[in-house]
Formats: C-alpha cells, structure tokens, sequence
C-alpha cells in the first residue's frame, strides 16, 4: 500500500468533478457526435489521465506510477467489450443518436460509484484472505475459455435485472420524450425509454465488473491506484465510443488479444497468490513486464484487425445506435 497524500485524493476528485461538469455543460443541448468531436474529447480525457499518472509517478514514485499506468491501460482495453454491449442496447432500444451522450453521461457517473464499491472490498478481501486471488485467477481463466471457445454470456437488455426492477417500480412508456427521463401522464409520472437505457447500461458494468475488478487488482492491491486507473478509463469510454462509432466491427482480433491478457493476467494473479501463500521463492510478474505483455497484445490486436479485416456478409452492417435490430420484440419496451 502507497502512503497517498490526502491532496493528492483532493486532486484527483477535483479533476473528476470539474471534468463531468464541462463535459456536461458541453453536451448541454442534444446533438449526434460526429468523429471529430469524439476524438476531441477522447484525446482530452487520455491527456487527463496520463498527467494524473505521471503525478503519481512523481509523488508516490515509479512503482506506483507503473502501476497506475499499467491497471489504466488494462481496464481501457477491457472496456472495448463494453463498447459493442452499448450498441447493442441503443440497437435494442432504438435510442436516437442525440440521446446517446446523455445516457452514457449518466451511465458513467454510476460506474464510477458502483467501481468504488466493488474496488474497495475487492481490496478488502484481498489484504484479508490472499487466497482469494487463486479463486479471481479462475474466473478470468473461464472468460479466457468463453471468448476463444465463442460462448460469451449474451446480454439481453429488456430482461437484465435493473430494467426489470425499474419497471416494477415506475411505469415505463414506449415513446421517448426528448431527453426527458420522466414524464407525467394522466397527472402520474412515468417513466421515458431513456431511462430504462440507463439502467440496461448499469447493469452492462455491473457484468463486466467481474471481470474487470479481479484484474485490475492483479496490478494493485492499493485502493488509490485501481480506483483512479478505472475511473479515468471509465471517463474516456463515451468518447471512444462516439470515434469508433460504425468501426467496432473491424477490430475482429480484439476479442482474442482480451483473452490472451485476462490469460495472462490470471498468472500473474497465481503466482502472486503463491509467492504470499506458499514460497517467497516463487516469482511475481513485475508490473513493466505485465504494462509490456498488454501494449504489444493490443497493438499486435489492432494491426493484425486492420491488416485482415473481417469478411463482410450481405447483412446489416449499421453502425452503433442504428436500428440493426429488427426482430419485433426489439421494437418495445414493455
């Protein structure tokens, strides 16, 4: 555990909180976010997150800084899963294009909360019972074995358990209202498809999480470290989204590059388990060897995607947010 510096959490939150406000202010008025916009922002929100890493490296030093960037760049390329999952929930809802960026605004403020919760009692258990670490290692083993066998979980969002709760608690229309949330009708609220969006977004993280939460903590077991690396690669995710809008397609191998990290990643999480438990004399994986092994998988990733791509089919090939879902139980909420 690092000795962080209470401003140094000031500064952190500060940067957090005045980021979501001009993003917010920025994003006032609904509008489709062009690719320019999009690489705009996401350029700004990876600038954020770099200097606050090199602050780190500078006050809490080079091991922190390593890891920090390394638990950042890990969390980022696991995200990419999140990105085609937002597709498909704005396919199934059928959420207009200007809509979009608000209940991704509104998606991340919640991912931040429920990624404290979950990241701080991963920690918890962790510095209580490092015999954990053996049972996190072989959950990121079976999504290693779902993703290369092709039997990843599929996600429903009209039936995930956040959309159906919110039914049983409000009246969900089937029309939009603008931007609106909530709407009243017949002198009763009720609410707008956009908010059941939100709570299908929710619930995407809240799945992902059990992947993401044991892997990052195979970085770091410092609450600091995995909670700022996941909450600024958490910020830039509605950007990146936006720029590779209609391209996720294309990046085919990323799928198998994720599965060659969580693999390695669940390693590095046994033999730090074994070096605790077991022997000293075990070997750890230092933390530039696993930032190494993930910038050449995903860059290997990329290229190998861009070098082959992906046969295409006479199918629908609509980007993020178009109506590629046509069956008629996608056409509802209700």
């Amino acid at each position: 555990m690092f000795d962080v510096p209470f401003w140094l959490w000031i500064a952190f939150a500060a940067t957090v909180v005045v980021s979501l406000a001009v993003d917010l202010l920025a994003h006032r008025s609904a509008h489709v976010i062009g690719f320019k916009e999009a690489a705009a922002w996401s350029g700004l929100w990876v600038s954020l997150a770099l200097v606050f890493g090199a602050t780190v490296f500078l006050v809490l030093g080079p091991t922190a800084g390593t890891e920090y960037t390394t638990a950042w760049l890990l969390e980022k390329s696991l995200s990419v899963d999140n990105l085609f999952v937002f597709a498909l929930i704005f396919a199934y809802f059928k959420v207009p294009r200007a809509y979009q960026h608000r209940v991704l605004f509104f998606g991340v403020i919640g991912a931040l909360v429920f990624r404290g919760i979950f990241l701080a009692a991963g920690v918890a258990v962790v510095n209580r019972f490092t015999a954990v670490l053996f049972a996190f290692a072989a959950i990121l083993f079976y999504s290693v074995y779902k993703i290369l066998k092709g039997e990843e979980e599929s996600f429903d969002p009209g039936k995930s358990f956040a959309v159906r709760l919110l039914r049983k608690v409000i009246p969900v229309r089937d029309t939009y209202a603008g931007p609106k949330f909530f709407v009243k009708e017949a002198g009763k609220h009720v609410a707008t498809p956009l908010l059941a969006v939100v709570a299908a977004i929710e619930a995407a993280d809240l799945i992902f999480a059990v992947d993401s939460v044991p892997a990052v903590l195979a970085v770091s077991d410092d609450t600091f470290i995995v909670y700022t690396s996941n909450a600024f690669a958490i910020l830039g995710l509605r950007a990146l989204y936006f720029m590779l809008s209609g391209l996720l397609d294309r990046f085919h191998y990323l799928s198998k590059g994720l599965a060659i990290i969580l693999g390695f990643i669940g390693v590095k999480l046994i033999l730090q388990a074994t070096h605790k438990i077991v022997s000293p004399s075990v070997p750890e994986i230092p933390s530039p060897v696993s930032l190494a092994v993930i910038v050449v998988v995903l860059a290997v990733s990329v290229f190998l995607s861009l070098r082959r791509p992906p046969d295409t089919d006479d199918g629908d090939t609509g980007g993020p947010g178009e109506e590629v879902l046509t069956s008629p139980e996608h056409k509802n909420v209700k």
